[in-house]
């Protein structure tokens, strides 16, 4: 293989600078052009400089430098930001050497006034736009905070264990953290142990033999091995490093250890965990204040809770009859030195307290507290009524510890010496037979003429013996007598003590309270509106009988009121029964015969009851004073209708739409026929009644209805289409023909329909509901998600809106949009019907029942509500719960909802009753998840 011989490569030569090698200007400093000036010393510029040297610029005189440069810097412009103004820049003004005078302070002024003005006028404006770019970054850009909400609201429902498991966090970079390596433990071997044994002290290590030197006896590896020594030789050394530290040390003095715990005491560290400077403190002012005020017994008593706080028991009980030597007579504290006694001790001192103050009623009680015996507690108290006879308390004391017998005679005594106690007159009263009681009770209101539960005691007793005519009586002379006695009436506490009676079941009491004080202090025009919330507030306190007797009165002042006989017959068909509601109902048609509601509630009770020629009778007479009354036809159509009468219906439906033809006339008509399966008769009916109300919104759709059920989708479809010209504002309609368009796969057709909706009636969450619904129907969630959220800015306090948003969110974001709902619309009953469901679907059993019962306290009137609470009883809950669940829905009787009115208004289960409504309805629904 031959070989190249290597071309030599001559260097490249770098090219010379012009300026080495060359001598340097005239007055060239070296470093001058990079700022390197050096330093100027008095040489530079004093006469050691020699005339005819080059002049140098940088260290010449101001008088000697060139005219150039002068004007150089002249030109130079001052860019400091102290030499900056607003409008004339660096410069400054052309105006900055004029003097400043008034008129320019006066115009500054001026225009600062305007700058301030315009600034206020853009204030609003600038603030809204604040805010809402503010809410529209933070939608976008949530905080941490919000987005971790609901995990944080799960922390209040962590247990303590559960915060004792949680593993502590490492740091990921640390490799051993990370993957920690167990730790490896090596067995001491035994002849480390008995080289210990031989007994020596090594306290040095000998160089030559190295750690072998500390431990001498050598190597006995087959000698016995005593572990009992090495324990015993453990506590030896120790205790001889405790004396060591304990005694002779520089500085220090014997620690004793008995003394120790003593000398903490007097601090009072023993028990209060306070600081010990505080004790002090306090300890020294109180100290002051007793030298000071001896006889203060505040300070005596201060003074002994501080040292008992601390833990000084014994310090405190002198201390505090150290105090009662100096105030013998000061109650407070003889009680307070027989609080901290023994019982034994607290004793002796009571009866040294009651030698010196034997009028102390405190005292007394004390003694009699401290007996163990009744029999001593009742020689006591006896003792005591002999020094102090008019104490009310010390007479009510000894008399709850008498037999009943001996309890009237103590009574009797107790009234003698204690006159104005109204408590022991009734007491008295009460324990005395009838005459003996009236007796009582007229000594009593000799002794204390302005007490008025004298006279409502003495009602009572005339109530309990049957003498109801004196009831009323009584009352009325109380009234007098109070008001010629200087006594103020006042209405509200009469009307308590009528509460009072009514719950002690003294009805008559009661009602004559009522009559005479209902009215007491109104003026005409408020008393109806005031009395019907009376009423409402005796009814909600439990007080049946007294809101009963409000609404007697009421009815008596104002019979021709057709609102109060309306709550008057609502009040007794809740509190009352059937006769007393229609005997009430009975008096109202008489007083109101013009009152529909009124007719068709006694018809209705009537009916209930199982009386149908009775409730027949009630709607003739209602029809002849109301003719042509669209409420009493239909009523009269229902009563026939439901009980198998249907040629009767259709008689009066008949004649109804020839004497009184409403829309709802024809509704009920078209729905008789389509309910017996008359389809073709329905039709001709539905003709004739678009023919005279095209604009009856019910009319079209009940016809699209039966087409559908006919399997005829176009006349249905056009029927539909034909009714949306016709009523463009029913949203049933719009509903009702987008799903018929769904249900013949035109998805789009369907869309396009609901747009069109939702132009025609806008913010309307019907509409938008169903559009969501749709697109998730057809399984794209993608579109049905900002959809819901364009609805929800368009209806931000839509109920369904938000209940749907809030399963239409994944299971982890349930919980934080069930709190924005709850803010935005926090009474809406399908809002907490969500939040029933999704403590539901979380087994929280207790928060959704409080929730389900929270709902409809809220809207009873909502069936799906009492649907799901049903299904949810049924799985959950007890045959008890179940049927009190049934009961209430049967009183509420529920219209609306969207899963009820399905099942309800099917023409299938026209006759069904609630209860079996509400078994359909709740299996149909699915458990939440």
């Amino acid at each position: 293989m031959s070989t190249v011989p290597a071309i030599p490569v001559a260097p490249v030569a770098k090219p010379k600078k012009h300026f080495i090698g060359t001598p340097a200007p005239s007055g060239y400093v070296a470093g001058v052009g990079r700022g390197a000036t050096g330093f100027t010393t008095r040489s530079d510029i004093g006469p050691a400089r020699d005339a005819t040297d080059v002049s140098d610029d940088r260290h010449a005189p101001p008088n000697k430098r060139s005219k150039k440069k002068d004007e150089e810097e002249e030109e130079e412009e001052d860019l400091n930001d102290s030499n900056y103004d607003e409008f004339s820049g660096y410069g400054g003004s052309l105006f900055n050497k004029d003097p400043y005078d008034k008129d320019d302070e006066e115009a500054d002024e001026i225009y600062h006034q305007i700058d301030v003005r315009m600034d206020e006028k853009r204030k609003d404006y600038r603030e809204i736009k604040l805010k809402a770019q503010l809410e529209k970054y933070r939608q976008e850009r949530p905080k941490i905070q919000q987005q971790f909400s609901d995990l944080r609201r799960a922390l209040s429902s962590v247990s303590e264990d559960e915060w004792l498991s949680i593993p502590e966090v490492g740091d990921a970079r640390n490799k051993k953290q990370r993957n920690p390596k167990s730790e490896k433990f090596t067995p001491l071997p035994d002849s480390v142990l008995a080289r210990n044994l031989g007994g020596e002290s090594v306290t040095t290590i000998d160089p030559s033999s190295g750690m072998a030197s500390a431990f001498p006896g050598g190597l006995t590896p087959s000698g016995d091995l005593d572990l009992r020594k090495i324990g015993q030789a453990r506590n030896t050394l120790m205790s001889v490093k405790l004396n060591q530290v304990s005694d002779s040390v520089s500085g220090q003095t014997v620690v004793d250890p008995k003394g120790y715990l003593t000398d903490l005491q007097q601090f009072g560290a023993g028990t209060y965990g306070g600081d010990i400077n505080d004790i002090k403190k306090a300890r020294l002012l109180l100290k002051s204040v007793r030298e000071t005020n001896p006889n203060h017994p505040g300070a005596w008593v201060a003074s002994a809770r501080l040292e008992e706080v601390t833990g000084k028991v014994q310090t405190a009980r002198n201390l505090i009859m150290k105090g009662c030597e100096v105030n013998p007579n000061s109650e407070d504290l003889w009680l307070e030195a027989a609080r901290l006694q023994p019982p034994d001790l607290a004793k002796a001192i009571i009866a040294q307290a009651v030698r010196h103050i034997p009028t102390s009623v405190r005292v007394w009680a004390k003694a009699a507290d401290l007996e163990l015996e009744t029999k001593a507690k009742k020689k006591v108290f006896r003792k005591a009524l002999e020094h102090i006879p008019n104490s009310v308390r010390l007479w009510k004391s000894a008399i709850e510890l008498e037999e009943p017998d001996n309890a009237k005679i103590l009574l009797g005594r107790a009234v003698e010496c204690c006159p104005a106690s109204v408590e022991l007159w009734l007491a008295l009263a009460r324990l005395e037979s009838y005459e003996n009681a009236r007796k009582v009770l007229n000594k009593a209101r000799q002794n204390i003429p302005t007490d008025r539960g004298i006279w409502i005691t003495a009602a009572k007793l005339e109530e309990a013996q049957g003498n109801h005519q004196m009831v009323d009586k009584i009352i009325e002379r109380a009234i007098s007598s109070l008001s010629s006695n200087g006594v103020e009436l006042n209405r509200d506490q009469w009307l308590t003590d009528a509460i009072e009676c009514d719950k002690a079941q003294s009805y008559m009491t009661c009602r004559a309270i009522i009559k005479c004080m209902i009215g007491h202090g109104l003026e005409d025009e408020e008393r109806k509106e005031l009395w019907l919330e009376d009423a409402e507030n005796c009814s909600q306190k439990g007080a049946i009988e007294c809101a009963r007797a409000i609404y007697t009165h009421a009815l008596s002042v104002f019979p021709t009121k057709k609102n109060i006989w309306k709550q008057a017959a609502s009040f007794e068909k809740q509190h009352g029964d059937r006769e007393s509601l229609e005997t009430l109902l009975q008096k109202a048609v008489s007083h109101c015969p013009q009152s529909e509601v009124l007719w068709l509630m006694g018809a209705k009770s009537k009916w209930l009851a199982g009386d149908v020629p009775a409730a027949r009778s009630i709607l003739a007479i209602a029809f002849q004073a109301n003719p042509n009354s669209e409420e009493i036809w239909l009523a009269a159509v229902k009563l026939e209708s439901e009980n198998n009468e249907y040629v009767r219906s259709r008689k009066l439906l008949a004649k109804a739409r020839a004497s009184a033809p409403t829309p709802r006339v024809w509704v009920k008509s078209v729905k008789l026929e389509w309910c017996l399966d008359c389809i073709s008769t329905a039709l001709d009916l539905l003709d004739e009644g678009l023919k005279a109300f095209p604009d009856c919104a019910k009319l079209w759709m009940m016809k699209g209805q039966i087409l559908e059920e006919g399997k005829k989708l176009d006349e249905a479809r056009d029927t539909y289409l034909a009714g949306t010209k016709k009523c463009g504002d029913s949203i049933p309609l719009w509903i009702l023909m987008s799903r018929i368009e769904e249900r013949r796969g035109l998805l789009t057709k369907a869309r396009s329909t609901l747009d069109k909706a939702r132009l025609k009636n806008p913010k309307n969450d019907k509409l938008w509901l169903e559009s969501i619904r749709i697109e998730i129907r057809a399984g794209l969630k993608d579109i049905a998600e900002p959809m819901l959220a364009k609805a929800l800015q368009e209806c931000p306090t839509s109920g369904p809106l938000w209940a749907e948003a809030i399963f239409v969110e994944g299971k982890a974001q349930r919980k934080t949009k069930s709190v924005d709902a709850l803010k935005k619309c926090e009474h809406d009953p399908h809002v907490l019907l969500a939040v029933s469901k999704l403590f539901w679907s979380e087994r929280k059993l207790n928060k959704c029942r409080e929730w389900f019962n929270r709902a409809l306290k809220i809207e009873p009137d909502l069936g799906d509500t009492w649907a799901y609470f049903y299904k949810f009883e049924l799985l959950h809950g007890t045959e008890q719960t179940q049927s009190e669940v049934v009961k209430r829905c049967l009183l509420a009787e529920p219209h609306y909802g969207e899963n009820w009115c399905a099942i309800n208004k099917d023409i299938k289960n026209w006759k069904r009753k609630t209860d079996e409504i509400l078994t359909m309805v709740a299996n149909s629904l699915p458990i939440p998840t």
